[in-house]
């Protein structure tokens, strides 16, 4: 007889998306999708860009108002948004 190695498949999934350096687009793609259920209808309505560079989200908000208030909250929303994909993604959030 001889042993097998078995692993449960979410284990090697990450595994092998970490090895062919897949793992970190994954998780920006998961934060940005997550922009929409942490701020809310409310706020996706005036949202029209996200992208994230250098582990910073950049949103673009047209309401000169919620803009603002937004940029008060900005710790907030990274703990939330990292938060909700499990994971370090971003440091930083950038309203403009």
């Amino acid at each position: 007889m001889f042993r097998r190695k078995v692993q449960p498949l979410d284990s090697l999934l990450n595994q092998f998306l970490r090895q062919e350096g897949l793992e970190a687009p994954l998780l920006q793609k998961r934060l940005i999708a997550a922009w929409d259920t942490v701020v809310g209808e409310a706020v996706v309505r005036y949202t029209q860009e996200k992208f994230i560079k250098n582990q910073t989200l950049f949103v673009k908000i047209i309401n000169p108002a919620l803009r603002a208030n937004l940029c008060m909250m900005q710790s907030e929303l990274v703990r939330k948004l990292n938060a909700a994909v499990g994971s370090m993604v971003i440091s930083e959030v950038k309203i403009y």
